[in-house]
């Protein structure tokens, strides 16, 4: 259907052409064939137009009211804004949105701004005359050119002008155009898998060969078909190309379209595979049809390198695939050039496409172009508006993932070692700036090498990254056990709740067999849902037959940093999706966890480690939070963690223990302190804003690597500082002069909760009802941040004071604490009267895991999500919240210069095999 109407609307602008403004004949809908000119085309719109099919679908009259509303157009002030070939395409991608969105996203329809398109065209006739030798590059007779998302033809007419304008260069003759022509319909190919892009294409490129002065004549065409260019690049199996053929029966067109497009995949000897493909991480597993298109990029991730989630079949890894097979393993050398998803530069997912790209390629170059909502959230480094590249007038959205262009060229002479060049743009004007960089002398000069290598997965992203950071232990070698996940509860949040007696009421109704299975659901306890791995009322029967409720297993379980609940846990399957049972097994009381994450997900990050002693959630970080417990005992000896004199060991590798032998600590499983002294020193080091500086590109590929002090004066010293962090991070512990007793005078300003003008306020009346925006509920039951209610301002006297006051405590001096808690700041808002005073701008900003601390737990309690005010207690939490966090960041120093004379001195860890334990 789209393809009839967008045939009305092209043939419209086809015959508006011909039709001077101040024309009386009327445009009539049903001569659109006759404007069509390519046989394919028009056979195809005869098969969807004819009366037989449009009559029972009540379309004739829809069709009546398309031309009217063309017809209606003033058509000379719409071609001066316009030509022919810009118009049919600026349009489709606005239409495919109104007609078909739910297609267009799936298949990732987006307009490619020309400057995009023109940088790359350029790019790839430069490197073909410079690195293949080919001195006319897109013009020479031998180059073959394919884009296999042809789309709009955007890439293609492109290509056309550039070969024109080299004859040109050349001194053109009478033939130069007549060669334009031959390549557009003998060397430069297109494949589109949508009818109405395909309509554009041949319309676009059919008006670019007439305004150069050699129209095509029936039965010429230009070589865009289609096609699914993912497959047909083998032949068919004789029996299957009987069933095809037997299908096509009554549509030779057809059946021609994909004999052609199977000669272009299997016969010509394609140099060149440029375009946009489409981004869709959700296509699903490539089918049995493109043969394992992908497969290729998956083998050894588990098995090598450890790598167990990943996501390889997202469209535009599938068209690299494509691209990578065709040039390196068929063709034998050529170039590849993509916009594309910017994921595959640096992701872990990834690791082995990038392996494969630099042992099939000689030169590598990558534009960064950002943009990206989850890594950046569209800003700057500097905090400036960072739009995608996509955004146009109609879009100003864009799309959400960042974007880069990759180019990648093979040569017939392989190099020794493969070039990989990078670079980033930013801002609004990165469109611009990308055309002006072609401007530039020393071209490769603007870029920085990269060093892909096994140490940071093959990365052709420039690594920011200590030279020494590759010979420090990652976290799992210290480890004596494999890291546990989370919790996984997926059951709408009716196992967790914010109120324990509340929690404890629906376990309790759940649990209680006198209420049958109708009551319970009238209820609403929320754990009578189907959901993931869980028929609800099957469940409860299996559940409650084997177990009753037990209090004892009402625990504070954390959610995100500094956000603890209370959760029921039970491990009777399959109450919660994934209970975990190794995690419960090590929470006892004495007991705690460091927490991080296999590699970097978000961006900010912000501080990739956390220490608890709760259960905690598998998302409490970004990228998922697995926990190192300090120490073990054995889960049999554990059922119902009652034993206290079960015996426990320090959670360390055999290295770990050889290390602290080293430093004259023989027996680490002495006591709790003992056996926590490399995580707390691990702790410490994490929470140094150097060490998450110099190192950032390191920890984001993998799990963080940490160095370990070569003295035991030192451990000792820096596992002190770790053990101050956990303190502050450990809601469940009070801090004296932080959240108890007389607080510190650099914290006594921070977060106290006012009311606006002054006064008491008045929790029964509402005055802490959080309704200015701070969440809101998602799809799925996913609550989304909102903007919430801030005002920025200076410090006042008395609170600028207290922080200079409390510096000296830090041995800091008040220039030092204002540039580690910001030189403003914040009062943030619940409603209209109440708000917390005084929320210094680095305290509000603190990220920990790739989520803003405060804001975060804000977004979770807003009234309607909610369904109450939040408690007294809860929003002093708020208040101990900052003031916690206040106390870090002026422990900063502290921390940064234990980080600077560790790694100077650091302990030699001796090199092992690469682990794979996620």
């Amino acid at each position: 259907m789209q393809t009839l109407f967008y045939g009305v609307f092209s043939a419209w602008v086809l015959w508006g052409k011909q039709h001077p403004p101040g024309y009386k004949t009327r445009f009539n809908w049903h001569e659109t064939a006759w404007w069509l000119h390519v046989p394919m085309i028009r056979a195809l719109y005869e098969q969807l137009a004819s009366p037989s099919k449009l009559e029972p679908l009540d379309l004739v009259e829809v069709l009546e009211w398309a031309a009217a509303a063309l017809n209606r157009v003033d058509r000379a002030s719409f071609f001066e804004k316009f030509e022919e070939g810009q118009a049919v395409e600026y349009f489709y991608e606005p239409f495919l949105e109104a007609f078909d969105p739910d297609l267009r996203k799936e298949l990732g329809v987006w307009y490619t701004p020309p400057e995009i398109v023109q940088y790359m065209v350029a790019r790839v006739d430069t490197v073909l005359r410079e690195e293949l030798g080919l001195a006319d590059g897109l013009a020479d007779p031998n180059v073959y050119v394919l884009d296999p998302c042809a789309g709009t033809g955007s890439y293609l007419v492109e290509v056309l002008r550039r070969i024109d304008n080299t004859s040109k260069e050349k001194g053109a003759d009478a033939l130069a155009a007549h060669d334009a022509k031959l390549a557009a319909t003998n060397r430069v190919f297109g494949f589109e898998i949508l009818p109405a892009p395909f309509v554009v294409s041949h319309l676009r490129l059919g008006l670019l060969l007439q305004n150069l002065g050699v129209p095509l004549a029936d039965p010429e065409r230009v070589g865009v078909y289609l096609t699914n260019a993912l497959t047909g690049w083998e032949p068919l199996d004789p029996a299957k190309e009987k069933v095809f053929q037997a299908m096509l029966t009554g549509f030779p067109e057809l059946l021609e379209e994909r004999d052609h497009a199977r000669e272009v995949k299997q016969q010509v000897p394609i140099l060149v595979i440029l375009g946009n493909p489409p981004y869709n991480a959700f296509a699903g597993t490539s089918p049995e049809e493109e043969q394992g298109l992908v497969e290729p990029y998956k083998e050894g991730l588990i098995s090598e390198w450890g790598i167990k989630k990943f996501n390889l079949d997202d469209l535009y890894v599938r068209f690299f695939r494509l691209a990578e097979r065709r040039i390196a393993e068929q063709t034998g050398r050529g170039v590849v050039a993509y916009i594309s998803n910017l994921s595959y530069l640096g992701d872990p997912s990834f690791t082995v496409m990038r392996q494969r790209f630099l042992s099939e390629f000689d030169s590598l170059w990558f534009d960064c172009m950002n943009g990206d909502s989850r890594e950046t959230g569209k800003l700057t480094p500097d905090g400036k508006p960072d739009p995608s590249v996509f955004s146009t007038e109609y879009n100003k959205a864009g799309i959400r993932v960042g974007t880069a262009i990759g180019l990648l060229v093979r040569k017939r002479q392989r190099e020794q070692k493969p070039a990989v060049r990078f670079r980033h743009f930013w801002g609004v004007t990165k469109r611009a700036d990308l055309l002006d960089s072609l401007k530039v002398d020393d071209y490769d000069a603007q870029y920085e090498p990269a060093s892909p290598d096994e140490s940071n997965r093959f990365s052709f992203r420039p690594a920011s990254v200590s030279k020494s950071y590759v010979s420090w232990p990652r976290l799992t070698e210290l480890s004596g056990v494999a890291p546990i996940n989370g919790l996984m509860e997926k059951r709408g949040g009716a196992l967790i709740d914010t109120d324990r007696a509340v929690l404890e009421h629906r376990i309790t109704l759940y649990y209680d067999k006198e209420i049958d299975w109708d009551e319970l659901k009238q209820l609403g306890t929320g754990l009578t849902m189907d959901a993931a791995r869980y028929g609800a009322k099957k469940a409860r029967s299996k559940i409650i037959d084997s177990e009753g409720f037990a209090s004892q297993n009402l625990r504070p379980y954390a959610v995100r940093p500094f956000d603890v609940r209370w959760c029921y846990y039970t491990r009777k399957r399959p109450l919660w999706n994934e209970p975990r049972p190794a995690l419960w097994a090590q929470c006892w009381e004495g007991n705690s966890f460091l927490m991080s994450r296999p590699a970097g997900v978000a961006s900010p990050e912000g501080v990739p480690f956390f220490a608890t002693s709760c259960l905690g959630d598998n998302d409490f970080l970004r990228g998922h939070a697995y926990y190192f417990p300090l120490q073990l005992r054995a889960p049999s000896a554990l059922a119902g963690h009652e034993d206290d004199d079960a015996a426990t060991t320090a959670n360390l590798s055999p290295a770990s223990c050889a290390y602290l032998a080293a430093l004259g600590i023989e027996d680490p499983d002495a006591d709790a302190e003992t056996a926590g002294l490399i995580w707390m020193h691990a702790l410490a080091i994490g929470y140094s804003p150097a060490y998450l500086t110099e190192n950032a590109d390191g920890i984001r590929q993998d799990w963080p690597r940490v160095p370990l002090p070569d003295s035991k004066r030192r451990l000792l010293a820096s596992a002190e500082l770790g053990r101050r962090v956990a303190a502050l991070l450990d809601t469940k512990s009070e801090v004296t002069g932080v959240t108890a007793g007389a607080i510190h005078p650099e914290l006594r300003t921070v977060a106290l909760i006012s009311r606006e003008g002054g006064g008491t306020l008045d929790p029964a009346a509402g005055d802490l009802d959080i309704t200015v925006g701070w969440g809101h509920a998602g799809k799925g039951g996913v609550t989304m941040p909102g903007k919430g209610r801030i005002v920025e301002r200076d410090y006042t006297r008395e609170e600028r004071a207290s922080i200079e006051e409390g510096a000296n405590a830090f041995s800091l001096s008040a220039k030092e604490a204002f540039a580690r808690l910001g030189e403003t700041t914040r009062d943030i808002y619940l409603n209209d009267r109440a708000f917390w005073r005084s929320v210094p701008a680095k305290v509000w900003d603190y990220v920990i895991g790739g989520y803003p601390v405060i804001k975060k737990w804000l977004s979770y309690r807003e009234r309607d999500l909610l369904g109450r005010s939040v408690t007294s207690d809860e929003a002093r939490e708020v208040t101990d919240m900052a003031r916690r966090i206040t106390a870090i960041l002026l422990l900063e120093p502290a921390l940064d210069a234990n980080y600077a004379a560790v790694k100077e001195t650091a302990y030699q860890w001796p090199p092992v095999q690469r682990s794979v334990e996620r």
